[in-house]
């Protein structure tokens, strides 16, 4: 084992032929699955399913007289999920990793569908493209996969060979590079939320590859410069200038900019410690708090199951949390670890961002609770993200 200028270790593993074969006679992908971090991914999506179903039993104008409609969605989402997890898993992250070219390059082209005709806009966002019967696709969900893959297959190409400790600069800026196009692209819808997410899928992933904190320090100066001219040249829409607003002012406004998160932190705060019960909270029932089945699904384990109840989803984000970071720090190829620490950056950042718009600490940016909130692009794409994490908890080998 040798270690990179930044202290990361670096791991190499020459299985002999037919090692992986012997493995898999031996012991069965099912047996040498994560089970903690699965079946904690299936409490926070089982758990949402209730969640969703309390904030739109009642909301006619969007369940369509169904008040199982969202229920039922949110069901066919998370099963579908579920299958792209199976999926990824049986395909292996390893041969993934040779189709990242592919899929690369089907997610910008996706991505940038979006500033076309075929592009809509649904909740301030032009982020999506409609399908046709009530689906929807949001591209810059799945750009976030693309990236950590296409990134973690630069970065790691020759320091797995056994070329080098680490990745070189001219490797980095051409990881960098591959980044940088998708960002770009849903910088311009605008989708803030997105793209504070891969910033820090971006970050994580050279911080875990090994490269010069050189590099780490410059992006961070990059991101805040352009952070800067972002504001300065008026890319971002007026509503969103608006959320940055009433985040610095939660005065400011209250029946206006500052309504959202004004109404979010009502509904958790009355719930008190065991909440006033599932179906019962006041807030989620009169339909106080806005886009409650999605963005600010938080609030109704807030008011209705408590702190206990919402500290029970927090608690249950921070075990997939650890069984992910374990899978990192276990795994005998820098490739895995880099596509773990991506998806590790990616669930941690969304789910700290999520929440802490609902408590007010964090600026309103539009960005679903991971396994919880309503949403069908975002229950394939994390789900996706789990069968990666489990294709290298198993070490499936390429088939021959």
């Amino acid at each position: 084992m040798t270690a990179s200028p930044s202290g990361y270790p670096i791991r190499r593993y020459a299985p002999e032929p037919g090692t992986w074969r012997k493995l898999m006679a031996r012991d069965s992908v099912v047996r040498r699955l994560d089970w903690i971090l699965l079946l904690a991914a299936l409490a926070l999506s089982a758990i949402g399913a209730v969640l969703v179903y309390s904030a739109t039993r009642n909301r006619t104008e969007l369940n369509q007289g169904d008040p199982y409609y969202f229920l039922l969605r949110h069901a066919l989402n998370t099963g579908i999920g579920l299958t792209l997890a199976v999926a990824t898993i049986w395909l292996g992250h390893r041969t993934l990793r040779g189709a990242v070219p592919i899929l690369y390059a089907l997610s910008v082209v996706l991505v940038l569908a979006v500033l076309t005709p075929l592009g809509s806009t649904i909740n301030g966002a032009h982020a999506w493209i409609v399908i046709g019967g009530g689906f929807s696709l949001q591209p810059s969900e799945f750009a976030k996969i693309t990236i950590i893959l296409g990134m973690a297959m630069l970065l790691a190409a020759r320091v797995d060979a056994g070329d080098r400790p680490d990745p070189d600069h001219r490797t980095v800026l051409q990881a960098l590079g591959l980044a940088a196009v998708p960002i770009a692209v849903v910088l311009l819808m605008p989708d803030l939320g997105s793209v504070m997410v891969m910033a820090v899928i971006v970050l994580a992933v050279l911080l875990s590859s090994g490269a010069s904190n050189r590099w780490v320090a410059g992006l961070i100066g990059t991101a805040v410069l352009g952070a800067v001219l972002v504001w300065q040249l008026g890319v971002l829409d007026q509503y969103q200038i608006d959320r940055f607003a009433a985040f610095a002012n939660p005065a400011l406004d209250p029946a206006g900019v500052g309504y959202n998160t004004n109404q979010a932190r009502i509904a958790i705060g009355s719930g008190g410690l065991t909440g006033k019960g599932l179906f019962e909270g006041t807030q989620t029932t009169g339909q106080f708090v806005p886009e409650q089945q999605t963005d600010f699904v938080f609030t109704v384990a807030g008011e209705e199951l408590g702190f206990l109840g919402a500290g029970l989803i927090i608690v249950l984000i921070g075990v997939v949390m650890w069984r992910a970071c374990r899978i990192a720090r276990e795994t005998t190829e820098l490739y895995g670890t880099v596509v773990a620490a991506g998806i590790i950056a990616w669930f941690a950042f969304q789910a700290f961002e999520n929440i802490g718009m609902t408590l007010g600490i964090m600026p309103v940016a539009g960005l679903p609770l991971p396994f919880v909130s309503y949403g069908g692009s975002s229950m394939f794409a994390v789900w996706i993200a789990v069968g990666l994490l489990q294709s290298i908890k198993v070490q499936r080998p390429i088939a021959a």
